[in-house]
């Protein structure tokens, strides 16, 4: 999905032959002033921080901010201290387009961690390409993202090099989902339904061929307008098409309510979708009829990680009040994959970043192709296209009012 830095560099005024100077434009129009003789580097970041989606969006942002607290404290990057500054697009293409703008116009700018929507991900692409200004999404799985537009037909083509992300695509999701319905739970009828936006659309698409591929048959197809609440007309047809489950390529507001309607109007079948479903406002929003419905994700459940251990435990302690979510573990990944880049980046100019901010961050992104480390989601590094090496995917069941894990794996092809 989906289913979301700023850097503001200052002059330093030190003798150490190790301090990071600013570059020299910031000293022209004022800069932001030292921290304690540091450089200071803003990540900003870009996600749904109201509306709708905006637990996933502080999931986001809570955990993007916790890699900063750690990158300040353990002096990841010697000489620089790090600072978060979150925009909101409200999940909405037009929002993030304008945030990526403002970022853009700000010569501080190295690097943006976002967004969660893969529509409103693919309007800020060109703006920050454009920019030559890095991007790393935790959230975003759509494949012409980083692969085109003809990714389908083996036309693979990387339209940005500043586009990167640390969540698996749709082109794995989808069909890792297919097989386990087809072959686990041995359903053979399904019925298919999307929202017609990038990421939906396309992730019902990727597993109705799938499924389709594997011998299953789909009875029934719809369209729901992500606005609507009222979903009872189409609840009604997929309640008596006799499917064993319906497919929903959407997000959590609007499929918790549909399959709501759906039970409410007789049908006993599962509603099943990927990872804009895994969240636990789905089950909030359904209404205690969500028992049975399922949701495939990105990654291992983190509670299940050693590589995550620390991180679920920090989250715990620094307090915030709403939980971490499906991509706690890819945002906290992406933000301290811009703090690796930026380190590549002061490391090979002997202990500072260049003067001139468009040469870092032209210099951020090539460092951010070769990135790597072990993360909270397990290794973390990119692929030629921008994607990340980890296809790890999840399947999970509401039982007893919770996601529970019932497979987790790789989709591994034909």
């Amino acid at each position: 999905m989906r289913h979301r830095p700023l850097l503001v560099l200052t002059t330093t005024l030190t003798v150490s032959a190790l301090a990071l100077t600013a570059c020299g434009s910031r000293d022209a129009k004022g800069g932001s002033g030292d921290s304690g003789g540091k450089t200071t580097v803003v990540i900003g970041l870009d996600a749904p921080l109201t509306g709708d989606l905006s637990a996933l969006g502080q999931g986001i942002k809570n955990s993007s901010e916790l890699a900063v607290k750690t990158a300040n404290r353990t002096e990841e990057v010697k000489g620089v201290t790090f600072k978060l500054q979150a925009l909101d697009d409200q999940g909405q293409a037009g929002s993030g387009q304008q945030n990526a703008t403002k970022l853009v116009g700000d010569s501080d700018v190295l690097g943006v961690v976002g967004p969660l929507n893969s529509h409103v991900g693919q309007s800020m692409q060109k703006v920050f390409g454009t920019a030559h200004l890095v991007q790393v999404s935790p959230a975003n799985t759509a494949p012409q993202l980083t692969q085109g537009p003809d990714w389908q037909t083996g036309d693979k083509k990387r339209l940005f090099d500043t586009y990167f992300r640390t969540a698996t695509t749709d082109a794995v999701q989808g069909p890792y989902a297919a097989r386990y319905l087809y072959d686990k739970k041995k359903f053979r009828k399904a019925y298919i339904i999307d929202d017609k936006k990038t990421y939906g659309a396309g992730l019902a698409g990727t597993f109705t061929d799938e499924f389709k591929k594997l011998g299953g048959k789909v009875v029934g197809t719809d369209h729901v307008n992500p606005e609507d609440r009222d979903f009872s007309a189409v609840a009604t047809k997929v309640a008596t098409s006799r499917a064993d489950f319906v497919y929903i390529g959407s997000e959590y507001p609007t499929a918790a309510p549909l399959s709501a309607q759906i039970k409410k109007a007789g049908g006993t079948m599962p509603a099943i979708g990927g990872d804009a479903l895994y969240s636990a406002e789905y089950i909030k929003l359904h209404k205690k009829k969500s028992e049975g419905d399922m949701a495939t994700s990105v990654g291992a459940p983190l509670e299940t990680l050693d590589t995550a251990k620390t991180f679920v435990r920090n989250y715990r302690e620094a307090g915030y009040k709403l939980p971490y979510e499906a991509y706690g573990g890819y945002s906290y990944d992406s933000a301290w994959a811009i703090v690796q880049a930026v380190k590549a980046v002061v490391q090979k100019n002997d202990g500072k970043l260049p003067d001139d901010h468009e040469k870092a961050r032209e210099q951020v992104v090539e460092a951010m192709q070769d990135v790597k480390f072990d993360g909270v989601t397990g290794q973390v590094s990119f692929d030629k296209y921008g994607d990340t090496t980890n296809k790890q995917l999840s399947v999970y069941e509401v039982k007893g009012g919770k996601h529970v894990p019932v497979q987790t794996g790789t989709f591994r092809g034909n």
